[in-house]
């Protein structure tokens, strides 16, 4: 591990001045590599998921495990599509000159070396290779036990793509071993090696991550994302963009897992929003107006407002007004993604400006709350802390930056 720490930071050093047509040819290579070893790759994955079943594993994490021949080439596709943005390295992100004639410059540069702990998904193997490859970035990936061996060929091939395009292999490193000492070796840092942690899986990961890493941590720990129905919202719009919320896909992290609804529509909007989403097969926890109109709604408990459920299931209170809205999403939510549905453009804009999450939105489902659907081709993650990166961490938020100062001669008095 020690190895794969000073191997990383040698390349880093390489690829912070690599131009921007090399790191896309590589890029490209590596898109290659992955179609040409499609067979491979699936016969590792195949090899995976075999395990993974015998071990217990439901459907649903089963799905998230395998590959198709469609999925790699989605993988591959993938690759080329962070090759064709726009290089985030060297962007001159302020220019100023000071009264004595020096002329500073705020210059985007890579991060260094990023440290990957992900579990079931082995396609984030290529996502995350190739966002940091484009962003500058060496990148030490850490597969699940039940992932390796599908991420071990994923990997081998965007190896060989660096290799043909005359860029260090060690840019991409999978490590090479379940044994969980590892991941306890990120998390303190490599002896300096690693600058930023992202961890993507389950709740008990991420929360070891954020708690043991003595390195910054790109993550969110739960996505309790709420969509709040305003007095002045339309009802058929708000049906239509529930529904997308909760149920198009109830297992990813942008999905809603709370609806508010103002105590002013209630009584023509809460009843309608609850039965369809009853009738679409939605189980429905709620406070004691939500129970109020439908006998198939459950009690909800204290817990069900700080419940990610991840399912088919939803928690629905009637507030009294914006305040008590955005009270209730300070006090439950996890700061991932709040959503205002309303024709009141000065409420949508309060909304947007007083709720502190990664992601605000108005009249829009909280299932756009994703890389891809931002424009940043792929992402890392999804970060709900404060520092520089925050909601989907793309290309751009994988990297810092420095100043440059030019001058003339000047000495300071």
């Amino acid at each position: 591990m020690r190895q794969i720490g000073r191997a990383a930071r040698a390349a880093a050093r390489t690829l912070a001045v690599t131009p921007a047509a090399a790191k896309d040819a590589a890029l490209a290579a590596m898109a290659a590599a992955i179609r040409a070893d499609t067979a491979a790759i699936l016969a590792e994955n195949a090899a995976d998921v075999d395990s993974a079943r015998a071990a217990g594993q439901p459907a649903s994490y089963l799905d998230r495990l395998a590959l198709t021949a469609e999925r790699v080439e989605a993988i591959a596709a993938a690759v080329e599509a962070i090759a064709a943005l726009p290089d985030p390295v060297g962007r001159v992100l302020a220019t100023f000159e000071r009264p004595n004639g020096l002329v500073i410059e705020r210059v985007a540069t890579p991060l260094g070396v990023i440290g990957v702990i992900f579990e079931a998904r082995p396609n984030v193997t290529a996502d995350a290779g190739a966002l940091c490859l484009k962003a500058g970035n060496a990148a030490i990936l850490r597969a699940g036990s039940d992932s390796i061996r599908g991420a071990g060929a994923i990997a081998a091939a965007m190896r060989r793509g660096l290799r043909e395009a005359g860029l260090p292999e060690d840019a991409i490193q999978l490590v090479p071993t379940k044994d969980r000492a590892a991941v306890g070796m990120m998390l303190a840092g490599l002896d300096g090696n690693i600058d930023v942690l992202v961890p993507r899986g389950g709740k008990s990961l991420v929360a070891r991550v954020q708690a043991d890493a003595r390195v910054p941590v790109f993550a969110h720990l739960e996505g309790i994302c709420h969509v709040y129905v305003h007095a002045a919202a339309d009802l058929e719009m708000a049906k239509a963009i529930v529904k997308n919320a909760k149920l198009r896909r109830t297992g990813i992290c942008g999905a809603a897992e709370t609806l508010l609804v103002d105590a002013a529509c209630a009584g023509t909007h809460l009843a309608p929003l609850v039965t369809m989403l009853l009738d679409a097969g939605c189980a429905v926890r709620g406070d004691e107006a939500t129970r109020a109109v439908d006998p198939r709604v459950e009690p909800a408990s204290e817990q069900d407002w700080r419940t990610e459920y991840l399912d088919a299931i939803i928690s629905v209170r009637v507030v009294d007004g914006i305040e008590a809205a955005m009270t209730h999403i300070a006090t439950y939510g996890s700061g991932h993604t709040e959503s205002i549905l309303t024709q009141d453009a000065a409420a949508a804009e309060r909304f947007l400006a007083e709720v502190d999450s990664a992601i605000v939105m108005h009249n829009a489902s909280t299932q756009f709350a994703d890389g891809g659907e931002f424009g940043f081709g792929a992402e890392i993650g999804i970060a709900t802390g404060r520092m520089h990166a925050r909601g989907p961490v793309g290309v751009e938020q994988l990297t810092s930056f420095k100043y440059r100062v030019r001058g003339t001669g000047q000495t300071r008095p």
